[in-house]
């Protein structure tokens, strides 16, 4: 009775911690996307800037509050586009700065002609200097190339200033302005310009990568799996043989541990702890040894074996000859789910990402491969087209900005190295969401170092697909396991509804 509620008690702690890890991991990927940075950094930087400027103006009574509007708009506008023109700290300052000076010598010419004032109450401003400041800041700004939306506040409130104090004012507004833009270019260009590196999963993990070695073509899986892991100092790959038979698997075990390839934590899955482990390795060395004295049966079983660990170090040898990564080889003993023992090797070998072969079964993805895709590890299934090796020149179709696109763009740059190069595209169903998807492309785009072009084509992703693939080696597809069945039923995965490309295809899922 104890023991049960123990454990009944233990089940319920191991499902509130990874309830509490899928909701960390949820929060992490909504902080991932680039409009969420910017809306989180509107809500904190605007605020504290502006108390900032507040705090400086109550020490010093002669910094007029005037200044607080145009300043507030105009730290908005850095923050909410810090891509966009109107986001250059040069601008900001030079343009409010230039406002002030232009309302001030609005304020002169209306006197030296005699048209000012005509307004009524404390403050009032007349038509005349209005027109004239509008104008000087439309004028002005144009000719420098700083046009700033603030300004013409800035000129307007500068009417309103008590006489005598406008040059405290101008000196106020460039202050002022120089403090947020300081804060806006280290805000910019140590954190949001490098966010991809901070916020960014994929960029400082998925760099040990496990391969199985089954399914259509694995040698260019293990290729491709050794590129994505050689972009990183820490990487490494690790080929997975999965056989039915424990004594095989610890035979095969015995074999490469002469090339001291074999990933020694990897026990048999039928058995646990060291006497388990012990039994498994003594059944091994008695089948070698029957292999080279005794039943023509076992001799055979004994060579089959010999030849599959030749086979996993000649594979594993030329990855390390050829990409210049760390590789290992893995042996495990299989269960009644081919992808449960992936998965469960992955975790015990300390790999963050499995790289499996496409497979298929009567015309649609296999039961392994969507077994994979319901793992708590990182998945990427490659399908092969030709059995390349390199790729360099990769498409990334993308739907929206999400923690999958991060991760494809971040794949493929890995993959083209500086020489190759990125296409991230977008299918839209008309020209008038053509703005918004050019604004999605540039911000996926600008987090990452590499070689990008953008594409926005209004026709649907799988004609897209069909007349744009062959210009390509690789295409990255998302797995769409964030959908509700009944909107995968309605509409399917892209890579469900492509057959045939003349390029390989990469369907990556984050766990």
């Amino acid at each position: 009775m104890r023991g049960s509620l123990r454990d009944r008690l233990y089940a319920t702690v191991a499902r509130l911690r990874r309830l509490e890890r899928r909701e960390a991991r949820a929060l992490r990927r909504w902080a991932e996307r680039t409009s969420t940075l910017v809306h989180l950094s509107i809500l904190v930087f605007v605020p504290l800037l502006i108390a900032l400027v507040t705090a400086l103006s109550n020490v010093e009574p002669r910094l007029s509050f005037l200044l607080f509007p145009p300043l507030a708009s105009g730290t908005y506008t850095l923050f909410a586009n810090p891509g966009g023109r109107y986001a250059s700290p040069t601008r900001f300052v030079v343009g409010l700065t230039v406002g002030a000076l232009c309302g001030w010598a609005a304020l002169v010419v209306a006197t030296t002609l005699g048209v000012a004032g005509g307004g009524s109450g404390a403050f009032a401003a007349g038509a005349v200097e209005a027109a004239v400041a509008v104008f000087l800041v439309g004028v002005v700004t144009w000719t420098l190339d700083v046009e700033e939306p603030s300004a013409y506040a800035t000129a307007l409130l500068g009417l309103l200033v008590r006489p005598g104090t406008e040059f405290e004012f101008t000196l106020s507004i460039l202050l002022a302005s120089s403090i947020v833009a300081l804060v806006f270019t280290v805000w910019r260009e140590r954190f949001y310009e490098r966010r991809a590196q901070f916020l960014y999963e994929s960029t400082w993990g998925d760099d040990r990568v496990l391969v199985p070695m089954r399914g259509e073509n694995p040698d260019a899986t293990a290729m491709l799996g050794a590129g994505l892991a050689a972009a990183h100092e820490a990487g490494k790959v690790v080929l997975l043989d999965v056989v039915e038979d424990a004594a095989v698997a610890s035979a095969e075990r015995d074999a490469l541990d002469d090339g001291h390839r074999l990933d020694s934590r990897i026990a048999g899955d039928r058995g646990s702890g060291p006497s388990a482990g012990r039994e498994t390795a003594a059944a091994g060395r008695e089948l070698v040894d029957d292999a080279a004295t005794g039943d023509p049966d076992e001799r055979e079983s004994g060579g089959a074996v010999a030849e599959a660990a030749d086979r996993l170090e000649s594979r594993a040898d030329g990855i390390e000859r050829r990409v210049g990564v760390p590789c290992q080889v893995v042996v495990a003993v299989g269960g009644r789910s081919p992808a449960a023992t992936v998965l469960k090797t992955a975790n015990e070998v300390d790999c963050d990402l499995v790289a499996a072969a496409y497979e298929r079964r009567h015309g649609a993805l296999s039961p392994y491969v969507r077994d994979l895709f319901r793992g708590d590890v990182d998945v990427l299934v490659h399908r092969s087209s030709d059995g390349r090796t390199r790729w360099k020149r990769v498409m990334v179709p993308v739907r929206r900005a999400s923690d999958v696109a991060h991760g494809m763009i971040d794949f493929a740059t890995r993959l083209v190295g500086r020489s190759g190069r990125v296409s991230v595209c977008s299918c839209v169903s008309g020209e008038r969401e053509r703005r918004r998807a050019e604004d999605m492309l540039a911000d996926l785009v600008e987090a990452f170092d590499g070689n990008f072009e953008t594409r926005v084509a209004t026709e649907s992703i799988e004609r897209y697909l069909a007349e744009n693939a062959a210009q390509f080696d690789l295409v990255f597809m998302g797995a769409s396991t964030d959908r509700s069945a009944a909107s995968r039923l309605i509409s399917p995965p892209t890579f469900e509804r492509i057959d045939d490309l003349d390029a390989d295809v990469a369907i990556v899922d984050r766990s």
